[in-house]
């Protein structure tokens, strides 16, 4: 299980180094076997399917982990935990040195650090205005003129980071390394936040960390959302054991990532304060988490030289029209309807209405749920923040694959339903299995067909065959009881009479019932 999970990693390697981006002057390209393949149609679709190959058995090694950690009984069970640790590990090394997978968003990292570094705000400049140097070659043409809206914290990382190199393979193995910052947190949030629920950590901790999503994805692709997330996970663990300030410092550096990380503090608020909150309580507490965390954010903008130039960047995302955008699905149809009637609008009319919408019943989503939901109740909390992270995701005018990164670890501690837990596990796998058909494929006809047919023959044999459907049943179906050691025996000592001889004596041991399921 472990080595087949490690080989899928290595073949998404080799065959992400003939489908991905490079840049021009990188010495790889001057590998006459690897710029042959590059260039030809049919090296790309030799390249696309070793890749989605490699994605296969990653996948089914991790649906077989999930399994083994739902059904472990004894040390296995003990063990579990570590045991999904240690594969989240190994499967992600062949992944370190790899260039960004499935997305540009990496050199644009790069080239935006090295613009901090030469002095120029990457919140005013676009990578373009380094186009002569290396870091700038890979980066997608569609934001080579376009500001960044990441805050400080990888904007700072990737500045320190061009201090030291050029070499825009370097930078960006260095941003991959501070995205595997954010599994690291995982790692060690999400046996905390199920536990909280009564979920099995271990199998909370496998859906999380070693899924086609995530490795596909979050470590692959690299993108600032992994980080993002691991800092959400951590504030609300830390809210909990350090107190209501510490999480929303934590809430305010994941902010400081990507602004949706904020979102946490409306769970940070939740399960600090008491049972049944009074209102002013409940007021003053959200106010107080906000304030943290916002001078966090903005604090870091001046520590760092930055500023807040990222406010003026939010809107950049939203420029490109992606296919699981809810809202911009509907808006772009509802356009084509009022064309196809003759109605008169202007290009985009609904579209722009129904973002705006959902953007409305978003806020409105968080207001209700920092205002009306239970506090006090860990359990609760987490729910709160899958809800509020969730929405945000459903109804945003622009949703990425890696997007749903934000709402996986929540979902994953919380107890679902038997179906919603079937499908977050088929969700995982098949948008990890889909991950290469990104924007590098574009006029790659045969390469597109070719991937989409392995797709389609992938999903049923891991998701619908009887053998497949069996072991998802056994994961969503496990019942977790915590794990409860034996108290140590009680020795009581021999009672010895003033004046009479007994014979020396073993002391007595009284032994704790014998507890249903303990271990």
């Amino acid at each position: 299980m472990l080595t087949r999970g490690f080989a899928g990693g290595v073949l998404v390697l080799v065959g992400g180094l003939v489908v991905s981006t490079l840049p021009g002057s990188t010495w790889l390209m001057g590998l006459a076997p690897l710029a042959d393949l590059r260039g030809a149609e049919a090296g790309r679709m030799a390249g696309l399917s070793v890749v989605l190959l490699g994605l296969g058995l990653v996948a089914a090694s991790w649906l077989s982990l999930c399994r083994h950690v739902a059904v472990a009984q004894g040390e296995d069970r003990e063990d579990a935990l570590s045991l999904v640790r240690y594969a989240a590990a190994v499967w992600s090394a062949p992944l370190v040195l790899a260039p960004p997978l499935f997305s540009r968003d990496g050199w644009s990292y790069a080239a935006q650090g090295m613009l901090a570094h030469l002095g120029l705000s990457p919140y005013e400049y676009g990578p373009g205005a380094i186009a002569g140097l290396p870091v700038a070659e890979a980066v997608d043409p569609r934001w080579m003129l376009t500001v960044t809206p990441y805050g400080p914290v990888p904007v700072a990382f990737g500045e320190a980071a061009a201090g030291l190199t050029g070499n825009p393979w370097v930078l960006v193995v260095g941003h991959r390394l501070l995205a595997l910052v954010g599994l690291v947190l995982l790692a060690w949030a999400v046996p905390r936040l199920a536990e909280w629920s009564g979920v099995d950590p271990a199998l909370a901790s496998a859906v999380v960390l070693v899924s086609p999503l995530m490795l596909a994805n979050g470590v692959g692709g690299l993108h600032n959302d992994l980080l993002m997330v691991g800092l959400m996970a951590a504030a609300l663990v830390v809210a909990v054991e350090r107190g209501w300030v510490a999480g929303a410092v934590l809430g305010g550096l994941a902010a400081a990532v990507k602004l949706p990380g904020g979102l946490v503090c409306v769970g940070v608020a939740l399960v600090t304060l008491p049972v049944a909150a009074a209102w002013g309580d409940r007021v003053r507490r959200l106010g107080g988490v906000g304030l943290v965390s916002v001078g966090v954010l903005l604090g870091l903008g001046v520590l760092t030289g930055l500023g807040s130039g990222w406010a003026h960047a939010l809107g950049v995302p939203g420029t490109v029209s992606t296919p699981l955008s809810a809202t911009t699905l509907v808006g772009g149809l509802l356009d084509w309807i009022s064309a196809a009637l003759g109605l008169g609008t202007s290009p985009a009319t609904f579209l722009g209405i129904v973002r705006q919408v959902g953007t409305v019943a978003t806020v409105g989503t968080v207001v209700v749920t920092a205002l009306r939901w239970r506090t006090g109740d860990r359990a609760r909390a987490l729910e709160a923040v899958a809800l509020v992270v969730g929405v945000t995701v459903l109804l945003g005018p622009v949703v990425h694959l890696w997007y749903l990164l934000w709402v996986v670890p929540f979902l994953a501690a919380i107890r679902l339903p038997r179906v919603a837990a079937a499908g977050l596990l088929a969700v995982s796998t098949v948008f990890g299995l889909v991950a290469p058909m990104d924007s590098s494929l574009h006029d790659a006809y045969y390469a597109i067909v070719l991937g989409s047919m392995i797709v389609a023959m992938l999903v049923p044999l891991l998701l619908l065959t009887r053998r497949s459907r069996t072991r998802i049943e056994r994961i969503v179906g496990a019942e977790w009881i915590p794990v409860q050691r034996p108290d140590p025996p009680v020795l009581i000592e021999p009672q010895v009479e003033v004046g009479v001889m007994t014979p020396p004596t073993s002391p007595s041991v009284i032994r704790p019932p014998h507890v249903p399921g303990a271990v």
